[in-house]
């Protein structure tokens, strides 16, 4: 292939998952994020789908975070033949590992689940990728020195540069055969209360850019309320339930947890954290602060441990975790997955979605097709293991925990750049939202957008 960088939208394109980006110039190929798609059934029978080219002929691999719809696809590649290296910053390469032993842990446990249940329609249910293909994976994972600045195989270079969205979150900024690709991956907020806010766009030819809430904006964290749901659901001698992000997710509830306890907005309550992923994520963020990330915000990095309302207790056992099902008192749980999708949280919302005096806090975005947003869209039953479950708890949305960026700030953010690109392409939104945010790039900014289709192809 010669002329200038061909560029193909293998995910993320007409969904909010499964990002995917091609990036080919003469006889390089290199894959700019490998990630799950999840939500509907339409778009997850796609990781099933023969990857388009073949993966052996891929040069390396450049992840933005480790997000499963932004990693997750990574070990089905590699399983497929993909050996060359997994480009990333240092957080993201440990971040990633504990999310990839994760989900294949989770990917084996559903096919079992399957299997004994008869639900699945293959006959021996499979999962996409096990515990050997991930570690196989995880070998691959070279992080960026401090620099941020890497070279690919085959010529070309990448940066990556901070992205504000969770721990070890970046842009990637491509360039190769004399152009510039600048990708977004998820963009975080200026307000994140751990992190600090996304780097300013520096100059480039073309922008991938994500749009979940291209056509939203948040609103300020309503502390009252959420310690009024909190209190109401004592009051009832309930639970509340927060289906909550492993990553980075988990560690922001609880630091709103720990400061609305510390000004007594709440009753000290124990809270357990029943996630060995998120478990391992709040280690890395210990890690983080104790070694005084450059990522972190300073006020973070001193002072009492901003993850502890006071009776913190980290559920490590499938002992514990069934015991807490019963916990004979109000407390708080926070376990994942955060849409619902899988994890311990599932057992948790079959013992407590049937009673009314529960809560279920929905704290970020949930993508159609999930158990969340079928919860968020007023399900009056969800079905977990094959048996649909009543829905009699309160459910609670509590969408300014998002860690994306909403529209004004994509826009604020694309404003950065010293030069305006040729041209935008907006991705990883479902089509309103790509298509509300494209339209005021467009009008405000005076740039030419797009909202490529699925497998397109584009010179950039």
């Amino acid at each position: 292939m010669s002329g200038s960088p061909v560029l193909t939208f293998l995910g993320a394109a007409g969904t909010v998952t499964g990002s995917k980006f091609l990036l080919e110039y003469e006889n390089h190929r290199t894959l700019i994020d490998c990630g799950m798609f999840q939500g509907e059934a339409r778009w997850r029978r796609r990781n099933w789908d023969t990857f388009p080219i073949e993966p052996r002929t891929l040069g390396a691999v450049v992840l933005t975070h480790a997000h499963l719809d932004h990693c997750g696809y990574l070990p089905a590649l590699v399983r497929q033949g993909f050996h060359g290296p997994v480009i990333c910053s240092a957080a993201t390469a440990q971040v990633a590992a504990i999310v990839l032993r994760d989900a294949a842990h989770l990917q084996m446990e559903d096919a079992v689940h399957a299997g004994t249940g008869g639900y699945s329609r293959h006959d021996p249910p499979l999962p996409l990728f096990d515990t050997e293909d991930a570690e196989r994976a995880i070998k691959l994972f070279r992080p960026v020195p401090e620099s941020g600045r890497a070279d690919l195989p085959g010529g070309g270079a990448v940066t990556l540069h901070r992205a504000g969205h969770i721990l070890g979150s970046t842009f990637a900024v491509v360039e190769l055969g004399g152009r510039r690709l600048a990708v977004s991956g998820d963009l975080g907020r200026p307000d994140h209360p751990l992190l600090l806010p996304p780097e300013p766009l520096p100059g480039a030819d073309a922008v991938v850019i994500e749009s979940t809430y291209g056509n939203r904006l948040h609103q300020p964290l309503d502390h009252a309320r959420l310690a009024r749901l909190i209190t109401s659901t004592v009051d009832r001698g309930g639970v509340v339930l927060i289906p909550a992000f492993a990553v980075d997710r988990t560690a922001v509830v609880l630091r709103e947890l720990t400061e609305l306890t510390r000004h007594e907005l709440i009753p000290h309550l124990p809270v357990y954290v029943n996630s060995p992923m998120a478990l391992a994520a709040l280690s890395v963020y210990r890690t983080a602060i104790s070694q005084k990330s450059a990522e972190l915000r300073p006020e973070i990095l001193g002072g009492d441990d901003p993850f502890d309302p006071g009776d913190l207790r980290l559920v490590h056992s499938v002992d514990e975790s069934i015991r807490i099902n019963n916990p004979g008192r109000p407390c708080i749980i926070l376990s994942a997955s955060g849409m619902a999708t899988g994890g311990r949280v599932l057992y948790h919302l079959e013992r407590l979605l049937p009673q009314a005096k529960n809560t279920i806090l929905l704290p970020g975005f949930q993508v159609a097709g999930t158990r969340g947003r079928q919860l968020l869209d007023g399900a009056r039953a969800v079905k977990i293991h094959g048996h649909y479950i009543p829905v009699r708890a309160r459910i609670a949305d509590l969408p300014e925990f998002s860690a994306h960026a909403d529209a004004d700030e994509l826009v604020d953010w694309l404003s950065s750049t010293p030069e305006p690109p040729e041209a935008v392409y907006v991705v990883h939104g479902e089509d309103d939202a790509r298509q509300a945010l494209a339209e005021r790039i467009d009008d405000e900014l005076g740039w030419t957008a797009v909202t490529p289709r699925h497998l397109e192809r584009v010179r950039l």
